[in-house]
């Protein structure tokens, strides 16, 4: 069994939020299960929420209320936790940067963009542009924010372990700029072979494969479920129920026996890369 892994409620609203939820609960005498018992949550979600790593459900905060007799504030702090997570991040979205951070292992499936993590804050500005051009330039901005504060995951050294998988029209299908194109794709390189992680392409010449519709991120824990993140434009969904994890981690297998090797699709990134350059060097 690994050690025990206390939260530090230093860090952030959160972690102080479930260091309080943890200390009333070992202080009421009851385990994780016992708390967990007739909320319709599971014990690994509730372990999450004590180490600051998911958002406390309403429901959930009114059952640990009545249960540990804390007169209802974990259920009015609930709201606070949001607002201390959401800046530049949908609601939606909230859990989904501290739970990258706690994994083990990520892997991606990105088939209609690059996935966040390896974006460029060029590219990323430019797709909001693009699909969102109603947004403000401050919300536009925290966005931005966000999404390079969780690229920051590369720089750790105990940062999890890497494979993403992208469709080729990702690579080749675009009305960014050639110049953004060629700064998107030597920024992967850069970041793959820096950090020894894995991508694969899947070709136009496989125009049908499991996980046609949808991204798809997976994340292993080396003390909790795996977990499967789906997202849409206005929506997004944390499966965690063993079965649809298990289907979810057979289609992505099978996903990678129709992708190019990683080696050819390191050189299919190259060439887009120098086609971009040479593109963007004949509009000037």
């Amino acid at each position: 069994m690994p050690a025990r892994k206390d939260p530090d409620a230093s860090i952030s609203v959160p972690c102080f939020y479930g260091a309080e939820l943890r200390f009333k609960r070992e202080s009421a005498g009851l385990t994780l299960e016992q708390l967990a018992e007739g909320s319709f949550r599971g014990i690994s979600f509730l372990s999450q929420i004590e180490r600051g790593e998911r958002r406390m459900p309403v429901d959930l905060a009114r059952h640990v209320d009545e249960r540990l007799g804390t007169d209802g504030f974990f259920q009015r702090r609930c709201d606070d936790v949001a607002k201390a997570r959401r800046v530049g991040h949908p609601l939606y979205f909230l859990d989904v940067p501290e739970l990258e951070k706690e994994a083990t292992e990520l892997e991606e499936w990105g088939p209609l963009a690059i996935p966040g993590l390896l974006q460029t804050e060029t590219y990323f500005r430019e797709t909001i542009r693009h699909a969102a051009p109603m947004t403000p330039p401050e919300t536009a901005n925290e966005r931005v924010s966000a999404r390079l504060a969780r690229a920051e995951l590369w720089q750790r050294a105990d940062r999890p372990t890497y494979w993403g998988i992208l469709r080729e029209s990702v690579v080749r299908d675009t009305p960014l700029h050639p110049a953004v194109m060629a700064e998107q794709l030597e920024h992967i390189l850069d970041v793959i072979r820096s950090t020894q992680s894995v991508l694969q392409v899947v070709p136009k010449s496989v125009p049908w494969h499991p996980l046609k519709h949808g991204m798809v991120k997976i994340m292993t824990f080396a003390d909790a479920p795996t977990l499967v993140w789906t997202e849409g434009d206005f929506s997004g969904e944390i499966v965690d129920f063993p079965a649809q994890v298990k289907e979810y981690r057979r289609r992505y297998d099978l996903l990678r026996a129709v992708a190019l090797s990683p080696a050819m699709s390191l050189e299919l990134l190259e060439d887009a890369a120098r086609d971009y350059r040479h593109a963007a060097q004949q509009r000037e």
